[in-house]
């Protein structure tokens, strides 16, 4: 989306998950400990947030709030339960479920990737399959079956938005 919209802004998660190998602090996400993460929590620092597989997972407030001041657009890449809350304190926020093709091709896409354990994985597709049940609170779903296609109708989208 970026490629398509450089005045975008793009929230980086916080996260105190382990880099996997080529991710990049402030780049992928920014690596915290957990207890800075906690702190943040009871600082409502956090815009949202969620512990996720183990791990946590927010958005800063701070960095939407300025964003937001400013009128500038930003993207966010956050899960079911972080959209609730964004809604909560961002109601005019456009959202977009992107949805796979379908729970196996999601499976082989996990499986390809070789960084999870296929606990890990089965974890995820079941997670999966309760954010799937909640689309229906977004504006907009894309299926991902070709990242060309379903850029495309993000981008339209964002256009209509915008025009």
């Amino acid at each position: 989306m970026r490629d398509h919209f450089s005045d975008l802004l793009y929230s980086i998660s916080y996260t105190t998950r382990p880099r996997r190998k080529g991710e990049q602090n402030g780049v992928d996400y920014y690596f915290i400990p957990k207890d800075e993460f906690e702190k943040g929590i009871s600082q409502h620092q956090w815009a949202e947030w969620a512990e996720v597989h183990g791990n946590y997972y927010g958005t800063s407030a701070k960095f939407l709030d300025n964003g937001l001041s400013a009128k500038r657009d930003i993207l966010l890449d956050i899960d079911v339960q972080g959209t609730r809350q964004i809604l909560a304190r961002y109601p005019d926020g456009i959202t977009i479920f992107i949805l796979p093709p379908s729970l196996e091709i999601l499976k082989q896409r996990l499986e390809a990737r070789g960084t999870d354990s296929p606990e890990v994985i089965a974890v995820r597709l079941d997670n999966a399959r309760k954010e799937m049940a909640q689309k229906n609170i977004y504006r907009h779903r894309v299926t991902n079956d070709r990242l060309s296609d379903a850029t495309a109708e993000m981008v339209t989208i964002f256009e209509s938005y915008r025009s």
